[in-house]
């Protein structure tokens, strides 16, 4: 995997909120711009983290698999302590729910050496305690992978910008490797587990979730995980497990970045 050698790479829950930096973001922070938005939310995680989810069913939520392991210590975060925010803005949710279960990919392993699977492999869906049931707010369909060159966007919360989401219209696949995407798109610390969608027929479809964040040549860019194929072993796992995660298994030299590529943990 060429690309990702020279990438610096950071991934992890947002804890604070710096001041954001400018970039090509359209607040979504009034109802009227937030409208066809509201299955996005926020994924609060205890009292200082959070990341960002997506509805793909009314008890279905898709995410980052790290971001429900505290990244101090390591643990799982308990399911206790998880709570899907849809729609969060301004101090206020479309709707709230705990989480009953959850299941992160079998092929991802928090504790392992950084290296591409890592992120292929990052994806997780929470089942919640409740479906959510409201014509204002409607579950996103999935698409097929993408492609070099296709144009994506991504609607997140990250650090500076974590009281209402963000949309960023318009940014490209750079590069894919087999499950990997490199997205030209803007995230920071909040915005992992964030869906990048695709338009097919006006019709938004998430094709990744974002992993990291990274930068190459100076430009920064995002990692996310592809869901096509992904996103039904997920949900086997789900169906045939009790919401505990398994490790996974250990990073292979195989798998990992060649060149020595440098993670950054926050």
């Amino acid at each position: 995997m060429r690309w990702i050698a020279a990438l610096a790479l950071v991934t992890g829950t947002a804890l604070a909120a710096p001041a954001a930096a400018e970039g090509p973001l359209r607040a979504l922070s009034t109802g009227e711009a937030g409208k066809g938005w509201e299955a996005v939310g926020r994924v609060n995680l205890g009292t200082s983290g959070y990341c960002t989810g997506t509805l793909i069913a009314p008890d279905r939520v898709l995410t980052a698999a790290h971001c429900l392991y505290d990244s101090r210590t390591g643990a799982r975060v308990p399911l206790s302590e998880i709570e899907f925010r849809a729609g969060w803005r301004n101090g206020r949710a479309e709707a709230y729910r705990r989480v009953r279960r959850a299941a992160a990919h079998p092929d991802y392993a928090y504790s392992s050496p950084d290296s591409r699977d890592r992120v292929a492999y990052d994806l997780a869906v929470l089942e919640l305690d409740r479906p959510i049931r409201s014509s204002e707010i409607r579950p996103f369909a999935t698409a097929r992978r993408a492609r070099w060159g296709d144009e994506v966007g991504v609607v997140s919360y990250a650090a500076g910008r974590d009281e209402a989401p963000s949309l960023e219209e318009v940014c490209r696949v750079l590069a894919r490797d087999r499950a990997v995407l490199m997205v030209s798109c803007e995230v920071d610390f909040g915005a992992s587990g964030a869906p990048i969608f695709r338009l097919e027929d006006g019709e938004a479809r998430i094709v990744s979730v974002v992993s990291a964040k990274a930068e190459v040549n100076d430009r920064r860019v995002a990692l996310g995980a592809e869901i096509d194929g992904a996103l039904d072993v997920l949900l086997e796992e789900l169906a045939s497990g009790d919401g505990v995660f398994r490790r996974g298994t250990a990073a292979s030299a195989a798998g990992a970045a060649p060149g020595g590529a440098k993670f950054v943990r926050p």
